[in-house]
């Protein structure tokens, strides 16, 4: 017998995993990106000064290379960026029913946001872009060479995101006003902290959760004053080990011991005092720790053979959507972080934030 937030009781368990999750329950707000994936050619990389191995942001010299790897390879597209990416998987896990996490972004009125939008749909993501077309769509160029992956993105569009073209309208702020549980990487926060705020803000005047991601190193350190004006309502902060140390550092918490930073993060101001802030700090092969309710706890990651791993870039949101799939279904603490670690392990043995058919959790 469950209370889900804002739905009534039911008395049949068979029903829970239905009742619990309706359609938009999740909501997700970032920086959308076409992930244009493609076995290319040393010539390929060498043309475009490309590592084997990298992640950078475009440049003038990159403008041709997306069009080219469209014309010159055979490629897939799928929906990406860091909070898209974690919808998507929490909907994997979830599978019944569809449309479960509502997604906002901007992208470009062009081909490359005309696929977004269907491969969005094909993962049962409940999208609604703002559509401009001053920038084009923005791309993550995937560039596979053997064991390697070349990273390449260009954001355009999705820094083109306006709350009052999109986020304000009646239509838009309706979905927002549906969910239960939010989540935004901290990637946004370069973009438009005023959306951010205002998501924020309805979560913590209804008692609802609101989850940030400190996303990267540089969040903390260059956008350190954003991050800040949206950290009092933040109810589960995620990062991974090196985030963490840079926001000690930048905090001036003087420690670099992942659980006592967790601590005082946790004892950061938060407007709403309702929920205690939950802390999720993930290192990788390491175990994951995790601050709530005034007490640290470790859980340790499952064990994979190194061979088998193929692609960890897509793990940190692998991770959040393992998590955010159970959290919506108001599983307890353990349970999340055990869906979190299965999600990522599934995904880093695989190219890409991409996963099988069906989920093989419990």
């Amino acid at each position: 017998y469950y209370s889900c937030a804002g739905l009534k009781p039911r008395n049949c368990v068979a029903n829970f995993n239905f009742w619990c999750c309706s359609p938009n329950l999740l909501f997700g707000m970032g920086n959308p990106l076409l992930d244009i994936c493609a076995v290319v050619d040393k010539d390929f990389l060498d043309k475009y000064s490309l590592k084997p191995n990298d992640q950078i942001l475009a440049d003038d010299k990159h403008k041709a290379l997306f069009d080219e790897l469209v014309k010159k390879f055979k490629v897939e597209y799928h929906a990406g960026g860091a909070t898209q990416n974690s919808i998507k998987i929490a909907q994997w896990m979830i599978q019944e029913p569809h449309n479960i996490g509502t997604f906002f972004g901007c992208i470009g009125k062009d081909n490359f946001g005309k696929i977004l939008k269907e491969k969005a749909q094909e993962a049962h993501v409940d999208a609604h872009y703002y559509e401009q077309d001053e920038e084009p769509t923005g791309t993550c160029a995937a560039c596979i060479t053997g064991d390697n992956r070349s990273l390449v993105a260009n954001l355009a569009a999705a820094n083109c995101y306006k709350r009052d073209k999109h986020l304000d309208l009646e239509e838009n702020w309706k979905l927002v006003e549906k969910a239960k549980v939010y989540y935004i990487a901290g990637f946004f926060l370069t973009v438009s902290v005023e959306s951010i705020l205002k998501v924020a803000k309805h979560a913590s005047e209804t008692n609802k959760l609101f989850c940030l991601n400190l996303s990267a190193p540089f969040i903390s350190q260059f956008f350190k004053d954003n991050l800040m004006q949206v950290m009092p309502y933040v109810d589960v902060l995620f990062g991974n080990e090196t985030e963490a140390a840079t926001f000690a550092k930048e905090q001036e918490f003087e420690t670099k011991d992942i659980k006592e930073i967790a601590k005082k993060a946790q004892a950061l101001p938060k407007v709403n005092k309702k929920r205690e802030r939950i802390v999720v700090f993930t290192q990788g092969k390491d175990e994951t720790t995790v601050v709530h309710s005034g007490k640290v706890e470790t859980f340790p990651v499952l064990k994979i053979d190194p061979k088998d791993i193929v692609d960890t870039n897509g793990a940190g949101d692998a991770f959040v959507g393992g998590f955010l799939s159970q959290l919506v279904q108001e599983k307890p603490l353990d349970h999340c972080v055990k869906a979190a670690h299965y999600a990522a392990y599934v995904v880093i043995q695989r190219a890409g934030c991409n996963f099988p058919e069906k989920p093989d959790f419990k």
